[in-house]
């Protein structure tokens, strides 16, 4: 009989999609369907170095387009397409920049604050669960999932068994590749924004 403790355990990698325009200008960009911009296609060209040599047994992506162009560019165009991993649907703040709703708002923080009419911090991370979940019970090795800045770093909060408000302290650039993993039976992250 295999002692649960001693089982293999699975590296969830994370690759956040390429830019785009509004990733550029700072603009929330949730569930409007931007594409990738020239220099966004070559920063997942360039992502596929840091995966190169991996062996995946799964490759998940957000339905949206530029998530999808950014696993076909890194090497996987026949990633699954998987809705939870959308980014945050940011409501009335959609298309706005942070800088600007802090015009009126001196104090406001997305992670605390949240957005009028959109989904909650929780929301999103129930759908960052959900993922972990799956993840884990998967008995897999290696599982990519190409997503979006937000859900990637409440994803990684989650991971880490941490509130997902604890998000806010994992920044994550373009097309940026992160390894989360173990320390021995603790969740944890192996590599960051490679």
């Amino acid at each position: 009989m295999t002692n649960p403790a001693l089982a293999p355990r699975p590296q969830l990698w994370i690759l956040r999609h390429g830019e785009t325009e509004w990733s550029k200008s700072g603009q929330y960009t949730g569930l409007t369907d931007l594409p990738l911009t020239v220099e966004g296609e070559q920063q997942a060209v360039e992502a596929r170095k840091v995966l190169d040599g991996v062996d995946f047994d799964l490759v998940l992506t957000s339905p949206l387009r530029r998530a999808r162009r950014t696993a076909e560019l890194a090497g996987f165009p026949d990633a699954q397409h998987e809705p939870l991993a959308v980014e945050w649907n940011y409501g009335d703040y959609e298309g706005i920049s942070s800088d600007l709703i802090r015009k009126d708002n001196p104090d406001y923080l997305i992670w605390t604050h949240g957005v009028p009419n959109g989904e909650t911090l929780d929301e999103v991370a129930a759908r960052a669960d959900k993922i972990i979940g799956r993840v884990l019970e998967s008995g897999m090795d290696n599982v990519l999932v190409v997503a979006h800045g937000h859900f990637s770093r409440i994803l990684t909060a989650r991971w880490l068994e941490l509130p997902p408000v604890e998000g806010r302290h994992f920044v994550l650039g373009t097309a940026k590749v992160c390894t989360l993993g173990w320390d021995k039976r603790t969740p944890a992250i192996v590599r960051w924004g490679l």
